[in-house]
């Protein structure tokens, strides 16, 4: 049995995945000394918290149809099922970004890989809007999750210039 998600659903596992976003540059800072380097993932975790207010503020202006269940869900298992799926596949999920945090690594090494790492998640983060995408019906405004599109791509591209700056810095 398909399930098609409409941009509500959508939007709301988006919020989800910024707010693991957060979680997760919060953390990276935490385990980093390098002051320079650990501003840098708190401003990453500012950016994840900005941009959940941004999808937050686009599922809030969503018209009624965009709103409108896909299934009929009277126990209102939907959402928690959307927000397991979120947790699951980007950024929340248990991975090689958790262990990396938990590792006894040179700094240098250490900030590499989470750069690394988060590089990953936020390409995964749009192959999973890419997927969703594919899931929302036209009439459930399927154009609108080409904006989260957008903003990710937006951090990879800022992520890995930052990459290249902290690698020839080190």
């Amino acid at each position: 049995m398909g399930y098609d998600f409409n941009a509500d659903e959508a939007f709301e596992m988006a919020e989800q995945i910024e707010r693991n976003g957060v979680r997760f540059y919060h953390e990276a800072a935490e385990n980093i000394s390098d002051a320079s380097v650990r501003q840098l993932f708190l401003d990453l975790a500012a950016m994840e918290a900005e941009h959940e207010k941004v999808f937050a503020s686009i599922r809030a202006d969503l018209p009624d149809e965009e709103r409108e269940p896909t299934v009929f869900d009277p126990e209102g298992e939907a959402a928690l099922y959307l927000r397991a799926l979120a947790d699951l596949q980007v950024f929340g999920k248990e991975g090689e970004e958790d262990f990396i945090l938990s590792e006894d690594l040179p700094e240098q090494e250490k900030i590499r890989k989470i750069l690394r790492a988060a590089i990953g998640l936020e390409k995964e983060s749009i192959v999973f809007y890419l997927g969703i995408k594919e899931l929302v019906p036209a009439r459930s405004g399927k154009d609108k999750i080409d904006k989260i599109i957008r903003e990710e791509m937006g951090h990879i591209r800022l992520l890995s210039g930052l990459q290249k700056k902290l690698l020839t810095r080190m």
